[in-house]
């Protein structure tokens, strides 16, 4: 029997705030909470931001609360990120002599190039200085700034450094916010990093995770390839730093010290399914028991910006004010599924942790959901590498033919909904609504929820993914499907007889929805399209096969295993906890491992690697 591949913990950080334990999803659905859960809610986002009030003195209502919720979701870019309005760039301006002279400046000897121009003549003024008569026309290149047409993004909450609380020294965003997330995710388990190591082998531990587009902040891969255009040095730290699996690397090596299976997948937007389905993979398999998987994207920077931009896809002011006759309002920036111009780029840091169902059981973990299924389709042939094709509506049906095939047609059909990939361009709330409601229609779907988080937090890139799966995960311990509150309702092109497009909340009821079809679509043709079931029907599934002594201790270990997870929350909203950070720590060298040619014995690890591999080919020899 396969393994199922439970989501024992989760966490990271985005525009909403922390994730682990609903913190970022309750910000999205804020005005629909009780008073105690917004003021949690509230209380959360706070010390992220600097803020060092007590929860008492937080109200929905008051000032305090007016500031932190403005410092958060799709806003204004803000000039701790990014001054988008004066952005540095160099200006080539060509410089032409006059008939009566030519031009004339002195320069440090230092600063001459290595290749003299031709059109240079150069008199040695004294050891230290030269004078350069240019005697042709020349271009230079000026330091400038300018204003960025595009001025919303999606940004992490005001006041929040995701390297501020370990030595980050010289860390790509992207890479401070992995350590973060992934810390954050690992403590939200309630089970510490040494009592896992010692119920698993050193290899049956994976961590997939990425950035869709690598490290591009001045940092990593931005400063190497602008280095030497702007006058600078390349660092000897920008080029590993800006690799895209670089995220999984800092977590085996500076978190989790793990010595198991790694790597990240890339698939542009869709690039967090694609580790997903690797991980869960690993875990139906048996190959591993434990998998880490997320992305960690930090797309804010001038250059990307203009890149996107340039392709016509972000919503630009100009744009936004023609929609809403000459008002400019970037909380509404992203509009899936509604009149809309572009989508918003946002930040992001996710990591979800599964074990399998044998380990949740053993170790009393909580289970917040399962993934069964992600299935991944290309689109075929392409009119450009930007354009849809079909490939989307063979993952949709595909996730939704799992989720029928396991849970039956009722419950598919009355209580399942869709998160979107709705990225808020006229040319997305076309294709995806018609794949959408097509899909919804052949599986006899009257109205199918659809949940659109990209309206709240932007789009984040590899890690969109990641944010909708966290909302779903909060949807089942709240009851409440998010509204795509930035639409007035769906646009005239959208297709939608078969579908609940709505900008108001839901209350559905915590065990009011059974599945969960996360969707989403990237560049050159990557669609995935994952299953997602809910925490009461996985403990259904878990107790039916766990029929034994295991299951009916299971509680009274959850119960522990969540106090200790707890522990880790209220410290979180005290300000006083911590990433996890581990420099230099522990190093292991071969003269460290103890093997034969059965079995390799790692420190730390009371289970052996085993080497009596069994092979389903030898079966052909014999």
């Amino acid at each position: 029997m396969a393994n199922l591949p439970v989501i024992v913990g989760f966490g990271g950080i985005n525009p909403a705030g922390r994730s682990s334990f609903h913190h970022g999803y309750r910000r999205l659905v804020f005005d629909a909470l009780s008073a105690e859960k917004a003021e949690l809610t509230l209380s959360s986002l706070a010390p992220l931001m600097g803020i060092n009030k007590s929860v008492a003195l937080f109200s929905s209502d008051g000032a305090m609360a007016t500031e932190i919720l403005q410092g958060t979701l799709v806003r204004q870019m803000e000039q701790g990120v990014i001054d988008a309005a004066a952005v540095d760039y160099n200006q080539k301006i060509i410089l032409q002599n006059s008939d009566s002279a030519p031009l004339t400046f002195d320069l440090a000897v230092k600063h001459l190039p290595a290749t003299i121009p031709a059109s240079w003549q150069v008199e040695r003024m004294s050891d230290q200085q030269v004078r350069v008569n240019v005697v042709d026309e020349q271009t230079f290149l000026v330091p400038s700034q300018r204003e960025l047409k595009v001025q919303a993004a999606g940004q992490l909450p005001s006041g929040f450094n995701p390297g501020a609380d370990y030595a980050s020294h010289n860390h790509p965003r992207g890479l401070q916010m992995t350590v973060f997330g992934a810390s954050d995710a690992l403590a939200s388990v309630g089970i510490d990093w040494q009592v896992l190591s010692q119920k698993v082998a050193a290899d049956q531990v994976s961590v997939y995770a990425g950035s869709g587009m690598g490290q591009l902040d001045a940092n990593a891969n931005g400063g190497m390839m602008s280095a030497r255009f702007n006058g600078k040095r390349t660092t000897s730290k920008q080029c590993p730093f800006g690799f895209a699996e670089m995220p999984a690397d800092f977590i085996n090596a500076y978190i989790l010290g793990s010595l198991g299976t790694t790597g990240t997948s890339m698939g542009a937007c869709a690039s967090f399914l694609y580790n997903l389905r690797q991980g869960i993979t690993d875990i139906q398999s048996g190959r591993s028991r434990i998998a880490i998987i997320g992305n960690s994207e930090a797309p804010i920077v001038p250059e990307v910006i203009e890149g996107y931009a340039a392709m016509s896809a972000l919503a630009t002011d100009k744009e936004l004010r023609q929609l809403d006759n000459g008002m400019l309002n970037y909380r509404r920036a992203c509009r899936p599924f509604g009149e809309n111009c572009g989508f918003t780029l946002a930040e992001s840091a996710q990591f979800v942790v599964l074990f399998d169902d044998s380990l949740a059981v053993e170790l009393g973990a909580k289970m917040y959901g399962a993934v069964t299924d992600v299935f991944i389709n290309a689109d075929g042939h392409k009119k450009s590498i930007s354009a849809p094709g079909v490939g989307n509506y063979l993952t949709v049906a595909k996730a939704m033919g799992s989720a029928r095939g396991l849970l039956g047609e009722e419950s598919i059909q009355q209580r399942s909904f869709i998160l979107a990939h709705g990225t808020g361009t006229p040319q997305n709330r076309v294709t995806e609504s018609d794949i959408l409601n097509r899909a919804a229609q052949v599986f006899g779907i009257d109205s199918w929820p659809v949940v659109a988080v990209k309206s709240y937090l932007g789009h984040s890139v590899g890690t969109a993914g990641a944010d909708q799966l966290m909302a779903s995960l909060g949807v089942w311990d709240e009851g409440i499907l998010p509204g795509i509150n930035t639409i007035d309702g769906p646009a005239p092109d959208v297709a939608c007889s078969h579908l609940d497009i709505s900008r108001h909340h839901k209350e559905v009821g915590a065990k009011g929805m059974d599945a969960a079809i996360i969707n989403a679509k990237g560049f050159g043709g990557n669609n995935a399209s994952a299953t997602v079931i809910a925490p009461h029907i996985v403990e259904q599934l878990v107790a039916n096969k766990h029929k034994s002594s295991a299951w009916s201790g299971y509680q009274a270990r959850a119960e522990h295993v969540q106090e200790q997870a707890n522990a880790y929350d209220q410290a979180m909203l005290k300000g006083e906890a911590k990433p996890i950070y581990r420099f230099d720590n522990n190093v292991l060298d071969g003269d460290a491992l103890a093997f034969d040619a059965d079995a390799i014995k790692v420190p730390g690890y009371d289970k052996p690697i085993n080497l009596n591999i069994d092979s389903d080919y030898k079966k052909w020899l014999d």
